[in-house]
């Protein structure tokens, strides 16, 4: 980041000061005692199993020139202090008005799949306007946000922000810290369902983005999806409405798809004149995440002839349908995160791509609430239908993956109580030639499996 004086801060977050001083300027503003260095601004962090104030000490002694704490902070340090009510709402406050700084594109993605391809595509596709700044990893929460904003500098002339989504008023709230110029929501579905107890509460949830855009701005939205037409209704007057589809006309409209074992190439029509596109990763799904964010680059000055070379030199983030080529068997690795939309998407995929001998090591879909058993054994069915020759599942729900399956007329089913019985079960099954399908929930982490096999 560039630099922020003392005085800023104290201004921004209204808070009380040790010693105030015209010159003391920060270089970075950290939350990570980790990472202090000289001139940092030290921002003292409270959760359910940590205190960041505990290293406040620690900090000054590595070089921080102040640090951010509660009110009732009363230890004695070598140290300018600034005391506040909410070390959280100070973090994201001086992210705020350090994104202020900046009139560039700031583009805010959510949805309740495929946010973190459509933030690669999208910083793909804004490449062409220079550097882009991304959100890293799953940084997209209350914490993450603002610690991306505070990496923007004068080199960027974009920024792509994906924020992610716990309950009602959380996107509002991550919203208005980013202010964004272009939204995009890539679909809405079941996932989160346990947090907010219908798909009315989901879609409340993902507009509170499309009502964050202000008069000039653009949203972009799937018309494939079914929840897309209540989104459009809270749009404000003077937002540019961008649409893309698939199966439904729309102002980006794919066709004639394509997907090869390393890469998917589609025909897309906007404003009359068609395009053909080639991206080096796989799935139907993924047309969408693209078309979205094409239409982005458009909104921000991109033409579709930059926004298709961005989209042929895409770099993905790990473990999103991650081919890897092993000892002459396929492994994909999409086991960053899942939900019945994205499970589906997968197995389709993976079963239209390759005609080899298919092999599904599935686990627990989390946060789906009364619907989880249900939706558990319909992802099994829906291996069955699409002629998938051996399932093994991880997890207390993934037992009823293997359920559906079994019910289906799917044969060869090992249900595994972890990750090492998992991986011992795959490797007395490998062939060469077989394609093996890695997918749960986050927390399930079955990236493991494939270091175990």
């Amino acid at each position: 980041m560039e630099k922020l004086s003392l005085n800023e801060v104290i201004e921004v977050v209204s808070g009380q000061w040790s010693v105030k001083s015209e010159n003391l300027i920060f270089e970075s503003v950290t939350t990570d005692s980790r990472k202090i260095s000289n001139g940092v601004l030290f921002i003292a962090l409270k959760g359910e199993k940590f205190n960041g104030e505990d290293f406040v000490e620690d900090a000054f002694k590595k070089g921080a020139t102040a640090a951010i704490v509660s009110k009732n902070f009363n230890r004695e340090v070598d140290g300018v202090i600034i005391k506040v009510e909410d070390t959280l709402i100070a973090y994201q406050q001086i992210a705020s008005a350090w994104r202020d700084r900046f009139n560039i594109p700031i583009i805010a993605i959510t949805g309740s799949t495929g946010k973190t391809t459509t933030k690669d595509l999208t910083a793909a596709v804004l490449g062409a306007l220079g550097k882009v700044l991304k959100t890293s990893a799953n940084f997209n929460n209350e914490i993450g946000v603002p610690m991306t904003l505070l990496e923007l500098n004068e080199n960027h002339k974009a920024a792509v922000i994906e924020i992610g989504m716990r309950g009602l008023g959380q996107i509002e709230s991550l919203a208005k810290i980013v202010k964004p110029t272009i939204a995009i929501v890539t679909n809405i579905n079941e996932t989160h369902i346990e947090l907010l107890g219908s798909m009315e509460n989901i879609t409340r949830a993902k507009g509170e983005l499309v009502e964050a855009i202000q008069s000039g701005g653009t949203v972009i939205l799937n018309v494939d999806n079914p929840y897309t037409k209540d989104l459009i209704k809270l749009a404000k007057p003077g937002v540019k409405i961008w649409t893309h589809g698939i199966e439904y006309d729309a102002d980006l409209k794919a066709d004639n798809v394509v997907i090869t074992n390393s890469s998917t190439e589609f025909d897309m029509t906007c404003n009359g004149e068609k395009y053909h596109l080639h991206m080096p990763i796989i799935g139907r799904h993924n047309v969408s995440n693209a078309m979205a964010a094409i239409a982005a680059g458009i909104s921000a000055g991109v033409s579709i002839q930059q926004a298709r070379q961005g989209l042929a030199t895409l770099v993905t983030t790990k473990m999103r349908f991650e081919v890897i080529h092993r000892d002459r068997i396929i492994i994909v690795n999409d086991a960053y995160n899942a939900s019945p939309a994205s499970m589906r998407a997968a197995i389709k995929t993976v079963a239209d791509v390759y005609d080899t001998r298919k092999i599904a090591v599935l686990g627990d879909m989390f946060e789906l609430g009364d619907i989880s058993e249900k939706v558990h054994r319909e992802v099994g069915e829906y291996l069955a239908e699409n002629n998938f020759d051996i399932l093994i599942t991880v997890g207390k729900l993934g037992k009823f993956i293997a359920e559906g399956a079994k019910s289906s007329g799917m044969k060869n089913i090992f249900v595994t109580d972890s990750h090492e019985d998992a991986a011992k079960t795959l490797r007395g099954l490998l062939q060469h030639d077989d394609v093996i399908l890695f997918k749960a929930s986050h927390g399930m982490h079955m990236e493991k499996i494939i270091y175990l096999i």
